[in-house]
């Protein structure tokens, strides 16, 4: 890249092992894992690793190489998006790996979106959803208070073929900034996921004939910008606000059909927004390029320097999955038909 607002090496100082200029080298365009994961550095010190992934089915990417590349990635938190897992799935991931585990499945439809989190630091509180009687079904929200910061993992819907859903994911961009304000009022928000929107044109291949694709229209653009501009100190777009410049090298998904992945047509829909006064903490985004197969998305990972008030790594030791309860009333209310599926 030939310009950044500002870099790893400028969070991190001089001699630090997150140090890493984008080029213009090619992009991977493997459809399969890696067989080595040699690229994968070696974690800063005194930062923890949070790591967001699409996964596009669960119980299918672990057949592709997802357990092989969560050993490889060994992150201290990763959240995962489109589950798909109708209850949590006992045994996946090993407690002694990950001690906390946190699902929220689907109400009202099987084999459908779904958020989970794997956690290696206990947290002080767990919540499900937004509080919000009729967003609240699908399992997209889950969130995690920490010692100096809240880590909101989350799915957003998908505005659907046709843009049927778009009235309700506009609720949705709307009700989520006010659920970060509230969580802001104590401490500082890591929010992360598939958000599902483009936010410039920068973030996909070929903006100019997707102006009414879900994801890019004029009003989902402009309710993430209306996101990033709430609270009380606004949030910021980490990976954004340390490569202004990247295209290509910052795209998270690749669909299946017509060789996108091969042509490196892709889209930016994955996300570390961070409230404005954590910033200064964020050391690097890293977009994991290479790691696509598993999935239609490649995980991305946030390093955020560690500070006074945050939890110590936990030591191993076995606990029960967690699932979020039922709201008997949220769960019985109805949504509109979806034509196709999330992105």
């Amino acid at each position: 890249m030939t310009a950044r607002k500002r870099s790893a090496e400028d969070a991190m100082g001089p001699d630090s092992t997150v140090k890493r200029l984008m080029t213009a080298a090619p992009l991977p365009t493997n459809k399969t894992m890696p067989t080595s994961y040699d690229f994968i550095a070696a974690k800063p010190e005194a930062c923890y690793k949070l790591v967001s992934y699409n996964v596009n089915s669960l119980q299918a990417a672990c057949k592709k190489g997802f357990k092989e590349y969560l050993n490889a990635e060994d992150p201290d938190v990763i959240c995962l998006q489109e589950t798909k897992a109708n209850q949590p799935m006992a045994f996946l991931v090993s407690k002694k790996q990950y001690p906390f585990q946190y699902w929220h499945c689907s109400k009202t439809k099987k084999g459908y979106a779904g958020t989970a989190v794997f956690s290696k630091i206990k947290p002080v509180s767990v919540a499900y959803g937004l509080g919000t009687t009729g967003l609240d079904t699908e399992g997209r929200v889950i969130t995690l208070e920490f010692g100096s910061f809240h880590f909101v993992a989350c799915y957003v819907p998908n505005a659907g073929e046709k843009l049927v859903r778009l009235e309700r994911r506009m609720e949705w961009d709307v009700r989520m900034s006010e659920f970060l304000t509230g969580l802001e009022a104590s401490k500082p928000v890591v929010y992360a996921g598939d958000l599902n929107v483009a936010h410039h044109e920068v973030d996909l291949a070929r903006p100019d004939t997707n102006k009414r694709s879900a994801g890019f229209t004029v009003e989902e653009r402009g309710g993430f910008t209306a996101l990033l501009s709430g609270g009380k100190d606004s949030r910021v777009d980490a990976f954004r606000s340390i490569y202004p410049d990247a295209r290509a090298e910052g795209y998270t998904y690749f669909g299946y059909r017509a060789n996108c992945r091969e042509k490196s047509v892709g889209w930016r829909l994955d996300y570390f927004v961070v409230s404005q006064p954590l910033m200064q903490r964020v050391a690097d985004v890293i977009v994991r390029n290479e790691c696509y197969g598993a999935s239609d998305h490649v995980p991305i990972v946030l390093y955020l320097k560690k500070a006074e008030g945050d939890d110590a790594i936990t030591p191993a030791k076995d606990t029960p999955d967690q699932e979020a309860p039922v709201d008997d009333e949220s769960a019985q209310d109805s949504l509109p038909a979806v034509d196709s599926a999330d992105t």
